[in-house]
């Protein structure tokens, strides 16, 4: 042994030696040791891409949500703010036309109250909610009355029925 090699050799004890010293120590494969380092590197970068995929699509899900609640407000500011020449009561439906002027107005009756012939442009009918939100007509039946529900669930339990 060379005095170079005498040098660079561990003289102290086995556990706390850089390297290993005793021949039942594993020995190391720096080609293994790099693919496994690559591996879990790729994995790492499978999962945040995966992350931040389901990330972009609530993103993408928040922002169509958010475009549906403002087109809803345009759509609300429009009949809040169209004429009304008499005390709008939630629960009641109301009909909206639209005059020669281009001004849109509610009115209480329906064009089949005008003989099927209203003197303005028929826009649609909504029903005035409690919150002062609108409903269209054509929605009210889906969503069903809350208060007859209401009414029901009070006489059941009341014990009164039908």
């Amino acid at each position: 042994m060379s005095e170079q090699d005498k040098a660079i050799l561990h003289r102290g004890d086995a556990h706390a030696s850089p390297y290993p010293v005793s021949r039942l120590a594993p020995s190391f494969d720096t080609g293994e040791l790099s693919a496994e380092v690559a591996k879990a590197e790729s994995m790492l970068s499978a999962r945040t891409g995966a992350k931040l995929r389901v990330i972009a699509d609530q993103i993408a899900l928040l922002q169509q949500e958010a475009r549906k609640v403002l087109d809803e407000a345009r759509d609300e500011q429009v009949l809040n703010r169209a004429e009304c020449a008499f005390k709008r009561i939630p629960g009641k439906t109301y009909h909206l036309y639209r005059r020669a002027s281009g001004k849109s107005f509610f009115s209480m009756l329906s064009p089949d109250e005008w003989g099927g012939a209203p003197p303005h442009a028929f826009l649609g009918s909504y029903r005035l909610e409690t919150d002062y939100s609108w409903t269209p007509a054509e929605q009210e039946e889906r969503t069903g009355d809350t208060g007859d529900l209401v009414d029901q669930l009070l006489r059941i339990g009341l014990g009164s029925s039908d």
